[in-house]
């Protein structure tokens, strides 16, 4: 059987959408009608008025923004990929970065090299990498001592068709059903490999304990080492992939770009040590879930109709530490089962990160042009590594195992990895992973489909990826500041999906990067209603029609038909009400936090106030926090200051609701002030989370007092 790939779109959902976005278009005209023609009405609260107005005006952008994904949502699937010939497959080399062992612990950094070192896919045409940007003397221990368990690990995995590849997971209830079922042998082998494991698991933790091993090196030298060569694998040894350790130059004072120069300088110590073609990035602690994802991306990279233009193929992020719940979102359902969806059937979904195939050439050149920066004076674009820009030129189905890595290479390598090699080339800016922005993946996949490069989200029914998702209210806030100031930023600058991408995609592909971009803008409108609302109800100030106005039908069909459209779109992708409403309430609590900081951030580095600045999200899951988060109560420790807005929002909501009450019931006004009573009473609901917190929060003082 062939490999093949098929695309599928969701004819009937998309129906659904765009007949929603029909009638709901209408009804948003019916209330901006009845907002702008009520200007003349002497009635009305001027002040009141135009906020909401105002306010109403961004929901309905960004609302307008979000359709694009709804318009034509595909799904991709694989077939026939176990069957291509190891001979047809070109090589690959793993891309996993870490750069602080105290946020990003060694054990889970250990277990991706491992299980990406497991995947499915001939030893000899893959290479990993994995750049320690901490510079950890532990983590370099570490490597080696991972390598010498995969010796032993590899070949059970292979023997007994494992597909739960990383060790951790396996001897977790993740592997359970994996373990089920099996003769005496495989039960002695796996006990066997278990004490082996939890041996080196055992090493990593105490040695984690230690602060000289497990710290952060800020000045230091370039580090290249070959932890494993392929070709040092013996007739009767296992065959493993060439496994390599970088530590880049790092300087006090000489730019190191964060996560986007880590990755540029294991582009350029690839190309010259292993120069595959394609390229898997994976986050620290993302581990392969199934080994078979090189083979099946492999179905679209090997397509002759499709490579030329084919820049990457995108998986899901999927975590396996969310809970029941999900009270935080944290596994991103609307993006990964809805929006990437939706720009699949465009010209595919953003690079999200991590969990992706990419084409090296893609990120040096245009479509049916890949090697321009290579033929005319490649010094200036790539730098003067005559050696490193000899093997880009090199045919990319030479053999891996050809290259002997010297001493003289290794040095070349490690020039490549200093401080000072980019300068005046085009790292960043045409070349590589794009310096211009924090989250340099989705900057760089923007880019790349402004070029004219397609892409392809592949959600298989097995994850092929998983990772530790945020389980506490303040990592969750920092992340999602750190998105919404990146983003927001490329919305300000020259190369907004409203004015640059319009001429170099389609309108609706356009519409889906400013949403992407734009979003965390929806911090705007919900501030104003939480500020004009409260005041707006205490003083008996009308700012909706009247329950017995026909008008107030377009605000209560435009309420209504966007919770039906979000629920629509819970339910069908496999999740419960319960979902729907937790999603709904972390919504408006990320907003009115991280979206509010994330968005003033932003504005204050394009005026010049701020200094961008790199959050590194911690990936220590504490226990305490962990049993909070699984029996679905929010941990609102460390996050008072993030949550400052809300909080005061929630209980002038309290008050107002209260009071205005209180004032209906005098007034007999119930008519005029029914919309505002009912959407601060709805508000109160979404907000019990933050009340419990504040009152959890008090009660913990008034202990410690006593």
């Amino acid at each position: 059987m062939a490999a093949t790939h098929i695309c599928k779109v969701q004819t009937k959902r998309a129906i659904f959408n765009r007949i929603h976005i029909l009638i709901h278009s209408f009804a948003i005209l019916a209330l901006f009608y009845y907002r702008f023609s009520s200007f003349s009405n002497p009635r009305i609260s001027l002040l009141p008025w135009i906020l909401l107005t105002i306010a109403d005006l961004v929901f309905t952008f960004v609302w307008a923004m979000t359709q694009a994904f709804r318009w034509r949502p595909v799904l991709h699937d694989v077939s026939g990929y176990e069957s291509i010939n190891p001979r047809d497959l070109p090589r690959i080399d793993v891309f996993i970065c870490t750069a602080d062992p105290t946020k990003e612990p060694v054990l889970e950094v250990m277990n991706s090299v491992i299980s990406s070192m497991a995947l499915d896919y001939p030893p000899e045409k893959m290479a990993i990498y994995l750049s320690d940007d901490g510079g950890s003397p532990l983590t370099r221990e570490a490597i080696k001592k991972a390598v010498d368990f995969a010796k032993v690990w590899i070949p059970f995995c292979n023997k007994y068709a494992i597909k739960t590849r990383c060790p951790d997971a396996f001897f977790s209830a993740l592997g359970d059903d994996e373990r089920l079922h099996w003769d005496h042998d495989f039960i002695a082998h796996e006990s066997l490999l278990k004490s082996e494991y939890e041996a080196f698991k055992k090493y990593v933790e105490k040695e984690s304990g230690d602060y000289n091993k497990c710290t952060v090196v800020h000045d230091r030298a370039p580090c290249i080492e070959i932890i494993h060569d392929s070709k040092q694998d013996g007739e009767g040894e296992v065959k493993m992939p060439l496994v390599v350790y970088v530590a880049r130059e790092k300087r006090p004072g000489l730019p190191h770009r964060f996560k986007a120069g880590a990755l540029n300088a294991l582009l350029r110590v690839s190309g010259l040590l292993s120069n595959a073609p394609y390229l898997l990035v994976l986050d620290c602690d993302m581990y392969c879930h199934d080994p078979t994802s090189a083979r099946q991306s492999m179905c679209f990279h090997l397509d002759p109709n499709m490579a030329p233009s084919l820049a990457f193929v995108q998986y899901p992020q999927i975590f396996y530490n969310t809970s029941k719940n999900d009270i935080y979102d944290g596994q991103a359902r609307s993006a990964h089962t809805t929006k990437w969806q939706g720009m699949d059937g465009l010209r595919g979904p953003v690079l999200n990160g991590t969990g992706y195939y990419l084409k090296k050439k893609a990120i040096y050149g245009r479509p049916h042009n890949e090697d321009e920066y290579l033929i005319n004076e490649p010094e200036k674009a790539f730098g003067s590594s005559t050696k490193f820009i000899a093997s880009l030129k090199e045919n990319s189905n030479q053999d891996l195992v050809l290259k002997e890595f010297t001493n003289d290479l290794l040095q070349e390598a490690r020039n490549l990895a200093t401080c000072t090699y980019e300068a005046n080339t085009l790292w960043g800016v045409e070349v590589g992973f794009s310096y211009d922005c924090l989250l340099e993946s989705s900057y760089t996949g923007y880019l790349l489909h402004c070029k004219g490069w397609k892409s392809v989200y592949l959600y298989p029914k097995r994850a092929c990826f998983l990772g530790c998702t945020t389980i506490d209210m303040k990592d969750a806030i920092v992340q999602l500041i750190k998105w919404t100031s990146g983003l927001l930023g490329v919305a300000m600058s020259k190369f907004s999906p409203l004015t640059y991408a319009m001429s170099r995609m389609s309108i609706l592909q356009s519409m889906c990067y400013a949403y992407i971009t734009c979003s965390g803008l929806l911090a705007v409108p919900l501030f104003i209603y939480g500020v004009v609302l409260p005041f707006s109800l205490l003083r008996g100030v009308p700012v909706f029609p009247k329950v017995s106005d026909p008008w107030i039908l377009g605000f209560v069909f435009v309420f209504v038909s966007s919770h039906v459209q979000h629920l629509y779109e819970v339910l069908s992708s496999d999740h419960s009400v319960q979902q729907w409403w937790n999603e709904v309430r972390i919504w408006i609590m990320k907003a009115l936090s991280a979206c509010l900081f994330g968005s003033t951030e932003a504005i204050m580095k394009k005026i010049g106030i701020q200094k961008t600045t790199f959050r590194l999200t911690n990936k220590v899951v504490e226990k305490e926090k962990l049993d909070k988060y699984e029996k679905g109560k929010f941990d609102f420790s460390g996050a008072a200051m993030l949550m400052v807005p809300l909080i005061i929002l929630t209980i002038l909501n309290l008050v107002s609701f209260i009071g205005g009450l209180i004032r209906v019931i005098i007034h007999n006004n119930y008519d005029d002030m029914f919309g505002q009573l009912f959407l601060s009473f709805y508000l109160l609901l979404l907000s019990y989370p933050t009340f419990e917190g504040i009152v959890t929060k008090g009660t913990d003082k008034l202990r410690k007092k006593k």
